[in-house]
């Protein structure tokens, strides 16, 4: 499994916490159905509304993935992540 990344920012489609609420508590179901498991995910301040951490078997699960949260009123950018020691171990060879 890969572990993926998303920042998101919510569009003007979700018009009130209930419904942003609501919308978060089918994301891990509809994550399933494209073999994605959603990890964590934090509300953050700044320029993104979320931070989401996802593992995925492959980059077309996790593009799928993002296309179901997307349909939802929420807007992604998703990046594969790798853990630091990985990296370093990268840089060495």
């Amino acid at each position: 499994m890969s572990k993926y990344v998303s920042l998101v920012k919510v569009r003007g489609t979700v018009q009130n916490v209930q419904k942003l609420a609501s919308i978060w508590g089918d994301l891990r179901t509809e994550l399933e159905e494209y073999d994605a498991d959603l990890q964590e995910s934090y509300a953050i301040l700044g320029e993104y509304d979320f931070l989401v951490i996802m593992d995925a078997p492959g980059r077309d699960e996790a593009f799928k993935a993002s296309m179901a949260i997307e349909n939802q009123g929420l807007d992604m950018q998703t990046m594969e992540i790798i853990p630091v020691e990985d990296f370093a171990s990268l840089v060495d060879e």
